[in-house]
């Protein structure tokens, strides 16, 4: 949930300084910083939780640990590849990927009841997977209209102006 709360809180943000410092609403811009925000946020985790995200990995994954390291090293790469331009449409596809790629992560630590935070096997179990499998899948959503439907439309400076 955390996530997602700092993906929206950093959007509006954005939204807003973008309002009043450049008088337009650039949707896309403050789409693709909102969900480099939220990959910093989600990579200090891999950092602060490595031991019990190690436990959402099954035993037969070699070095879970590192693995954690590794993962939490591609979101931060992935965070700067959204800002920087030349980067933006490889780094979108393979954040598509990513998500996709740690789904089976998440559905092992539910039917688990692993508590990443905690380290323990306390979780909330498979009622998780309701929230976690559509906010997978919104994350690839998010993704693919404010990074890479802005590149496939490039005639477009911004999207319609929502806000007067």
């Amino acid at each position: 949930m955390a996530p997602l709360i700092v993906l929206f809180t950093v959007f509006i943000i954005t939204l807003i300084l973008f309002r009043f410092t450049t008088k337009e609403n650039d949707l896309f811009s403050a789409g693709q910083i909102a969900m480099s925000a939220m990959l910093l946020f989600t990579a200090i985790g891999h950092f602060i939780y490595t031991e019990g995200m190690a436990m959402m990995l099954p035993d037969f994954v070699p070095y879970a640990k590192e693995m954690i390291y590794f993962t939490g090293g591609l979101e931060i790469a992935a965070a700067a590849g959204l800002l920087i331009p030349r980067l933006r449409r490889v780094t979108a596809w393979l954040l598509i990927i990513f998500f996709i790629q740690i789904l089976p992560a998440n559905i092992y630590a539910a039917i688990h009841q692993v508590d990443y935070q905690k380290g323990t096997l306390e979780g909330a179990g498979s009622e998780y997977l309701w929230f976690r499998v559509p906010l997978q899948l919104f994350f690839i959503l998010w993704v693919y209209f404010f990074i890479l439907y802005p590149i496939r439309n490039q005639n477009r400076k911004s999207f319609p102006q929502i806000f007067p």
